[in-house]
């Protein structure tokens, strides 16, 4: 969205804080007529909102972030009169403080930059939009969804290292297995390798095949299989007697608590217009549709290449004279969204035309990554034009069934 200078008459730049802003506000001549602390209160900001326009006319206020600590004055501004809201991002913030004199880094410097970027190049801004309920509920809880799976990662991970430490083989058993509740529960039950040997197959069978039946044969005798390849005993066996059932408590725990939350963003997800199209795509699950309703739902693409720029999975071209040439990956982007596309591609592989595809880029000599993020730019494309006009998916060559108009 093109921010039209002549509409405003005052650029009010925010540099947001966890409990102070810095508001430093510009003219159209850029005469600054505002340049202080505010504090992060809705008062305050709704005071200052309605003073500036009430005094000086209709106000474009921009903040460097959004969302978090930015979330309450782009809420205040947008329900004040007068006013529409920009996001500058960080990025580009910090290339446009390069330009100006200075090297001192301080709320006042940063919101003056951010209210001069506005008033001087306004395509350098991004619009935000009204966020409906849903998304925002969805951005809450996929973002504590991030968080909980970032912990159950770490705690994987220190397990895994701890059993490495102890008895190598009985890490290669289970390490694959500690998504599961049941290998979690019968590790916290019989957390050494003496105590899974003295408790025998026959309980830590039934440990396991209380979570996990399918799972519980085979595990146990690769567990078993494993202890009979070790007989020494190493030093610090005697501590991981402690920690073990620590972490196997947390992982399970942590477990139960992403799918109380998955729960709650299906629900969501499924009340949404846009469910039935996002769903339809082979490959898109529950969590990959809430990304996309979070992360592109809303924005203004221009065309699919904006769409895959922004998610970081189209290639950057390099050109220098003749000596460098080419197309390199992307390591930019928004890297929550390009990991759920990229995993949606992967998840798609069943599917014999994303198959075909992955195939054909795999005989071109791609390697397996390359592939998949091949598919994945090519998925987002058709992504894009099923959002832009509400269609359901359709396999190649056929005919195309549509839905009403749901794209945002």
């Amino acid at each position: 969205m093109a921010f039209d200078l002549r509409s405003f008459a005052l650029f009010i730049g925010l540099d947001v804080g966890k409990s102070e802003h810095h508001a430093t506000a510009l003219t159209r001549d850029g005469e600054k007529v505002y340049d202080k602390p505010l504090p992060n209160d809705e008062t305050r900001l709704r005071e200052l909102f309605a003073g500036l326009t009430g005094e000086h006319g209709a106000a474009l206020v921009i903040v460097d972030q959004p969302a978090t600590i930015g979330a309450l004055p782009v809420a205040v501004a947008q329900a004040v009169p007068g006013i529409e809201i920009a996001y500058l991002p960080g990025l580009t913030m910090r290339r446009m403080a390069d330009l100006h004199a200075g090297s001192a880094k301080t709320d006042a410097r940063d919101a003056f930059i951010i209210a001069e970027t506005a008033r001087t190049m306004p395509a350098a801004l991004r619009s935000i939009t009204v966020s409906d309920e849903q998304v925002a509920e969805l951005a809450v809880l996929a973002g504590f969804d991030d968080d909980l799976l970032s912990q159950m990662t770490a705690a994987r991970n220190r397990l895994r290292g701890l059993l490495t430490q102890i008895h190598p083989a009985l890490e290669r058993a289970v390490g694959p297995h500690l998504h599961q509740i049941g290998v979690l529960d019968a590790l916290g039950t019989w957390p050494t390798p003496q105590r899974l040997k003295t408790a025998g197959r026959g309980h830590v069978r039934n440990r396991i095949k209380k979570h996990n039946p399918r799972l519980a044969e085979r595990v146990t005798e690769e567990i078993f299989s494993a202890l009979e390849a070790q007989t020494v005993v190493v030093a610090g066996t005697g501590a991981a007697a402690t920690i073990v059932p620590i972490l196997a408590s947390q992982l399970q725990d942590l477990t139960r608590q992403r799918a109380g939350v998955l729960a709650q963003v299906e629900a969501l997800v499924e009340a949404h217009p846009l469910y039935r199209v996002l769903t339809s795509m082979p490959g898109i699950g529950v969590r990959t549709a809430a990304r996309i309703l979070t992360k592109v739902v809303g924005k203004d693409f221009k065309t699919a290449g904006h769409l895959a720029s922004y998610a970081g999975i189209a290639p950057t071209t390099r050109r220098s004279g003749t000596s460098i040439r080419g197309e390199f990956a992307n390591r930019g982007g928004n890297k929550r969204l390009k990991s759920s596309l990229y995993n949606s591609a992967f998840a798609a592989l069943h599917h014999p035309p994303s198959r075909a595809y992955y195939d054909r880029k795999i005989a071109e000599g791609k390697r397996h990554k390359q592939a998949i993020i091949a598919l994945a730019r090519r998925r987002l494309d058709t992504l894009y034009a099923m959002l832009r006009d509400g269609t359901l998916y359709q396999d190649p060559a056929a005919p195309i069934a549509s839905e009403h108009s749901l794209a945002a």
